[in-house]
């Protein structure tokens, strides 16, 4: 296994994270959801604006590892609870992370692999490359993953997904919202950092209220969702980011965030 699980690289204000456990597909393997969550904290106390999530090799992410399926029915209930905790604890940084997220699904996305990608703002899909959700092929279920599968495709989507076990190629991801680019074969990870960096020069106080704001809607009623927005739009008025953009406008060039 290699010692570092996941690599960084800055290409201008974007910070590149790549799952670095080709040989098996990247998996999210304990260590590597750890390396992961480790080098999110990191990039967002980074001056990265935005960050752009890949696999090594051929594959996104196999998403549960070899090592873990032989032995899943031998660990305990607390055990697997706290398996579960950890994979949770990873999809809801991806989910919440203040700067945007940009999936390039440069291969295979399979089950939590694939919820990984489905946690991203964006998701970048190559040409060739499949994703789906094969739990129920094994008798697992794909309980977190759907949480977010819900809100990224919409409920008919997600069952058909869920219920068939299916991978999908990339026009079908994208035909049910999975996907929200289908680059050409190999190019997967340039049109996601390009895609980033164009995110990048937006504002960040901007683009971070707007994922909080985004990721509060969905359990809220009609008034009470209005309410939370009438505050956010409210506060952002005050902010130097609105400041600058507005003497930007005005003064016809570009804002300085």
């Amino acid at each position: 296994m290699s010692a570092q699980l996941v690599t960084r690289q800055d290409r201008g204000r974007v910070r590149l994270l790549v799952l670095n456990d080709p040989e098996r597909r990247n998996p999210l393997s304990d260590p590597m959801m750890e390396a992961l969550l480790a080098e999110l904290e990191a990039a967002e106390n980074s001056e990265a604006r935005a960050v752009v999530i890949s696999g090594a090799g051929k594959a996104f992410s196999a998403g549960a590892d070899l090592d873990f399926l032989r032995h899943v029915r031998n660990r305990s209930a607390e055990e697997n609870l706290a398996h579960s905790r950890r994979l949770r604890d990873l999809f809801l940084r991806v989910y919440t992370f203040p700067k945007p997220t940009i999936a390039a699904v440069n291969g295979p996305a399979v089950a939590g692999g694939a919820g990984l990608a489905a946690a991203c703002d964006l998701v970048v899909m190559d040409g060739e490359a499949r994703i789906g959700f094969t739990e129920v092929k094994l008798g697992f279920v794909a309980a977190l993953v759907g949480v977010l599968l819900v809100r990224a495709v919409g409920e008919k989507h997600a069952r058909e997904l869920l219920l068939t076990g299916d991978l999908v190629d990339a026009p079908t991801a994208f035909r049910m919202g999975l996907a929200n680019r289908v680059a050409a074969p190999g190019t997967s990870v340039e049109e996601a950092v390009a895609w980033a960096e164009q995110l990048a020069g937006n504002s960040p106080t901007s683009l971070a209220l707007t994922k909080e704001l985004l990721a509060s809607y969905y359990g809220m009623g009609l008034e009470d969702a209005l309410r939370y927005a009438a505050a956010g739009g409210a506060w952002i008025r005050q902010s130097e980011d609105l400041k600058e953009g507005l003497e930007a406008f005005f003064a016809r060039r570009k804002p300085s965030f």
